[in-house]
């Protein structure tokens, strides 16, 4: 858990770095890596389910629905409210004892520490698109890429099958460890929009 929870906290602070480096004007941009979402509705999903979603999983409470269809860019400060999010969820995982047991995801279980590594990859890779898609780079030690990767691999099958990533794309030997995550992922590490 220590190691874990180390990574997610490194990957929280970078999410926020790159929520605090989106202008207004960036927010209605069209494309992302993400072929169904403009940036803002990528940034709503990515602040619902790395901050709220990943605090309530530790509290195992359910994520209140009237924060579902939330647009939490319309508050200027919301890049501020988000890392301050980021930072409770990080202290909620702070407890060796939250990574224990199973947590309930509306009537099916599942352990503690996949939910936390599942929600790691998520900060990550949404925020890999983010950042991409308004211009800047997500930036993790190797450390926490190859512990994403490790998490990618382990979950990729499950989450085609559900269309939650498409297929890998192939990428050079020379690719980062982080490139080759993004890569068994389904994302194009080269992605830039044109």
């Amino acid at each position: 858990m220590k190691n874990e929870h180390a990574h997610m906290t490194e990957i929280a602070a970078e999410a926020a770095r790159i929520a605090r480096s989106i202008s207004a004007e960036q927010l209605d941009a069209p494309n992302t890596p993400c072929g169904d979402w403009d940036v803002r509705g990528l940034v709503n999903h990515w602040v619902l389910y790395t901050s709220h979603g990943l605090e309530h999983r530790a509290l195992r409470k359910e994520l209140p629905k009237e924060l579902s269809g939330r647009d939490f860019t319309a508050d200027a400060d919301w890049a501020r409210q988000y890392a301050e999010q980021l930072d409770r969820a990080v202290a909620a995982w702070a407890d060796p004892d939250v990574w224990e047991g199973e947590i309930d995801l509306g009537g099916s279980a599942s352990a503690a520490s996949e939910i936390a590594a599942m929600l790691i990859a998520e900060t990550a890779l949404h925020g890999w698109d983010v950042a991409r898609a308004v211009g800047e780079e997500f930036r993790i030690s190797q450390e926490a890429a190859a512990h994403v990767l490790g998490i990618v691999d382990g979950m990729a099958a499950l989450y085609r099958q559900y269309d939650g990533f498409a297929d890998e794309v192939a990428v050079p030997a020379s690719a980062s460890v982080f490139e080759q995550a993004l890569a068994h992922s389904g994302r194009d590490p080269q992605w830039t929009g044109a």
